[in-house]
């Protein structure tokens, strides 16, 4: 069986993927977002953390997430926001694919991915790395053509805030970071 390591530090910042299972596109539609929305508030309200970035695409997400400085542990947080979803929305998204057994014997449902993936962030370079993947994540999957146009983005208080120009993106792909798992 497989030893899955993931790092922990207290404070840090990940960059997490998570995929619905068998990519079914679920996430964008207004249930999806609601569910997604909702779970991620109430497990903040218990275990906070701070998403620096985000996008949703129809089946899956991306976000960078920095923990509070006395808590390693996101997956705890990733786990709770895929039950939430599951348990209070699962009947409403009504997605029709078998559970197999594996997945019945661990009490999985047909939404989610079993893993994520994840990268803990090693310095500020990282961190614009990851944010620029991010954000120019729904053009690389053909979803727009620039960033900007894709609304389920961070991006937009990017640009907000200044952090970047209102034009961002538009003449090119931006730098991919190593060790990127989305496809």
């Amino acid at each position: 069986m497989p030893n899955y390591r993931r790092p922990h530090v207290s404070g840090g910042t990940y960059f997490i993927t998570q995929v619905t299972y068998q990519r079914v596109p679920w996430l964008c539609s207004d249930i999806g977002k609601k569910a997604l929305r909702e779970a991620i508030a109430k497990v903040r309200e218990k275990y906070p953390f701070s998403i620096e970035a985000f996008v949703l695409l129809p089946d899956h997400f991306h976000g960078l997430w920095t923990l509070p400085p006395d808590d390693p542990d996101f997956s705890v947080r990733l786990r709770l926001i895929k039950t939430y979803v599951t348990k209070h929305y699962a009947q409403e998204l009504g997605i029709n694919r078998a559970v197999y057994r594996s997945r019945q014997k661990r009490r999985e449902s047909n939404l989610w991915q079993r893993r994520c993936w994840e990268h803990l962030i090693r310095n500020e370079r990282d961190f614009a790395h990851h944010c620029d993947y991010i954000h120019d994540n729904p053009v690389r999957h053909r979803l727009c053509k620039h960033p900007q146009d894709w609304q389920y983005s961070s991006i937009h208080r990017f640009i907000a805030q200044g952090i970047y120009p209102r034009d961002w993106g538009k003449d090119g792909r931006k730098e991919k970071p190593q060790g990127i798992w989305d496809e």
